[in-house]
């Protein structure tokens, strides 16, 4: 636990109790905690708690309703193009939010497909937010709970109907209870995404709509009220602190060993009408939900021909938006996101192994802190880089490890959560039996948990590439202008006015999807040793 807590003791907690500190003080040094009942006393603030809440449950329900077949699809499912479709339906999770939001706004606004079909038009309300936060969470349930889903015995449910279960009966009682905890970190993490939601709300919700993430942004960009904005992030703080709680209290007493098997052992190629039906509804929800919206920005990409891709290699057809060509963006995204994916493996296979070996409410707190950068705002926590990480002997200001520090914060407790319902799945019997063999700490670790978790260890890894290539957050605030990244420089062109500054914007964002997907395939055909059954 020692480097995971020293990691967001220095680069999440110092930075963001800064950031709060300077808000919630006077200029004389005192501290103004009657800012809190004031702020949470005005009406439009309650009303932004409010939306912030029922449309995060909201969102959570809707995406796991329409994602858990998929999860199952391919989890049991053999079917052509199996891989590259996987790969396709993480793209969305890693697309800067502003792109999506457009591409949304493009499908369901004015003038859009919808509208010019059927003269139906979904933007500025609450089911345009919605569909577009499935959109992106689709990925965490397929990914999260399929990655376990995949691995869970089926004759363990086969076993259960021998004895007279009916299908819907043993899937109820052998196979849902397996999943749960699993199903418990899939909603997790959407639900502290839709929490913290900004981007989509701030494009697809207009004015009438505005969530905690958003409120902050106005009150700290647009407004300069650094106090009510330190308000709400203690509110932001108070509620992911108790929902994470509630998740450490019940979901630790449901997780038991199971028995694991070689994925490659449990899909079959489907049969009966029933199973071709579910698998051609799956492929029609990818298509309408997650390749349309997709579609959209390849297309408007191309609308000048290939004109926009060849403005990228210029850093003057941007009208000075950069200090180099957008292109380069492309190569600092892929060197960011590679050394803050090895930084979030570290911290969180460790603190996943730490969390699998010990009990109690120290661990629990521990567990929740991990979850924290999911449910913080990002612009608090790219303020609290620029005025802590500014000074000996942490003055990182002209250091390129400065952005894959924080884009780490977000892949860490993709990493945990991903590996840790199979760690947790590992019969302690077996490490126990290899220690009385004589075997140390490491060597146990090294031969008995790793051949056996290492492919949740490969899509640990795929999440927290993919988030680090998306994260715009912080970003935008520490990345260097000769340095930009992909999503800071999709925002900026995005910022500006002309035709060709939003041709670039979107010839960028395919690049992006091109980029993922392409990471993501490989990453979905690396081919490891079997595992052992547990």
């Amino acid at each position: 636990m020692a480097l995971p807590v020293a990691f967001f003791a220095v680069f999440f907690a110092y930075p963001v109790a800064a950031i709060t500190g300077r808000g919630l003080r006077a200029e004389d040094g005192a501290w103004q905690f009657g800012r809190l009942g004031e702020v949470l006393g005005r009406p439009d603030i309650l009303d932004v708690l409010w939306f912030t809440t029922w449309q995060a449950l909201a969102s959570t329900a809707l995406t796991l309703l329409i994602a858990l077949p998929g999860a199952y699809v391919f989890a049991r499912f053999a079917f052509p193009g199996k891989q590259v479709l996987r790969a396709v339906v993480t793209v969305p999770f890693v697309l800067p939010t502003v792109v999506a939001g457009t591409a949304f706004l493009a499908v369901l606004g004015r003038g859009g497909l919808l509208d010019d079909l059927w003269g139906v038009r979904l933007d500025t309300t609450v089911w345009a937010i919605l569909l577009a936060h499935v959109f992106f969470n689709y990925a965490v349930v397929v990914r999260t709970v399929g990655g376990l889903w995949a691995q869970l015995d089926p004759r363990q449910e086969e076993a259960a109907r021998v004895l007279g279960a009916s299908r819907l009966g043993a899937w109820r009682r052998v196979t849902l209870p397996a999943l749960g905890p699993a199903v418990a970190a899939a909603a997790l993490m959407v639900f502290l995404f839709t929490y913290t939601s900004f981007g989509i709300v701030q494009i697809l919700g207009g004015p009438a709509y505005r969530t905690l993430e958003s409120e902050i942004y106005r009150q700290t960009a647009q407004l300069l009220d650094l106090p009510t904005a330190a308000v709400l992030t203690l509110v932001q703080f108070a509620a992911v602190g108790a929902i994470l709680a509630v998740h450490a209290r019940t979901v630790r007493r449901r997780e038991t060993a199971l028995r694991l098997v070689d994925p490659a052992l449990t899909a079959r190629p489907p049969r009966g009408a029933g199973q071709w039906a579910l698998l051609g509804g799956v492929l029609l929800t990818v298509v309408l939900l997650l390749l349309l919206p997709l579609a959209v920005l390849v297309q408007r990409s191309f609308g000048g021909g290939l004109g926009y891709y060849r403005a990228l290699q210029d850093a003057g057809a941007s009208g000075g938006t950069f200090l180099v060509p957008p292109v380069e963006a492309i190569g600092n995204s892929l060197q960011y996101a590679l050394a803050a994916t090895a930084i979030a493996l570290v911290i969180g296979g460790l603190a996943a192994a730490a969390l699998t070996r010990r009990a109690g409410k120290v661990v629990r707190g521990f567990d929740a802190l991990l979850m924290l950068p999911l449910g913080v705002s990002a612009v608090t926590v790219g303020f609290g880089f620029l005025i802590t990480l500014d000074e000996p002997p942490l003055d990182l200001r002209s250091s390129w490890i400065l952005v894959p520090l924080a884009q780490a914060l977000v892949g860490v407790p993709f990493v945990v959560r991903t590996m840790l319902p199979v760690l947790r799945a590992v019969d302690a019997r077996l490490r126990e039996a290899a220690a009385v063999l004589g075997a140390s700490p490491w060597r146990v670790w090294r031969e008995v948990d790793l051949p056996l978790v290492r492919r949740a260890l490969l899509v640990a890894a795929g999440f927290a590439f993919a988030v680090s290539l998306g994260e715009f957050g912080a970003t935008v605030f520490i990345a260097r202008p000769d340095n930009p990244t992909l999503p800071v420089a999709v925002a900026r062109l995005l910022g500006r006015p002309g035709d060709l500054n939003y041709g670039q914007a979107m010839a960028l964002s395919t690049i992006l999807m091109v980029v993922c997907a392409v990471s993501l395939l490989l990453l979905e055909r690396i081919r490891t040793d079997r595992p052992g059954e547990l």
